[in-house]
């Protein structure tokens, strides 16, 4: 049973969890981020399919946490959350509304993810504060794993940008 009488349904839950933000970019939600692949209910049983952006994403475990506590808010009895790694989650994943949010916390928001993943994927990355692409790399390695660093020669902003794998 729902908490406000209304069904259990899929579309209830992704809404749901349109409130699990990202607890590194907080603006950003999970389904934003192109995190949950699926959502399956079964009366008052829900399992959720969670891709993570990296393997070692120290943020998994609050996620997760917070993914269940949303579900159960909804009345869902058991609550599985899976995480997948087949296909494994791209920035293509990313919906306008996470890009554009990348943008305002000035990270630039990865290109669509080529056929092969190289250095070159990083070259002449917009930034997102000017626009610009003269801009540089400064260190594949950001402050997580799913960021390196960025300079931009224009307006001589340090940005960070999100890997796009």
């Amino acid at each position: 049973m729902v908490s406000d009488g209304a069904a259990l349904t899929r579309e209830a839950v992704l809404t749901a969890l349109e409130a699990v933000k990202d607890p590194e970019i907080p603006t950003v939600s999970v389904v934003d981020l192109g995190l949950i692949y699926e959502v399956r209910v079964k009366g008052d049983e829900v399992e959720v399919d969670f891709a993570p952006t990296f393997v070692g994403c120290p943020a998994l475990h609050v996620m997760e946490r917070e993914i269940v506590e949303r579900i159960q808010a909804l009345g869902a009895r058991r609550v599985q959350v899976r995480r997948v790694y087949r296909p494994p989650w791209t920035a293509d994943r990313m919906n306008e509304r996470a890009r554009q949010a990348l943008r305002e916390l000035g990270i630039a928001p990865p290109r669509p993810v080529p056929a092969e993943i190289t250095l070159a994927a990083f070259e002449k990355l917009p930034c997102p504060f000017c626009g610009s692409t003269d801009t540089r790399m400064e260190n594949l390695f950001g402050p997580t794993s799913c960021r390196a660093l960025f300079y931009c020669n224009t307006c001589q902003q340090p940005f960070e940008a999100f890997k796009p794998l």
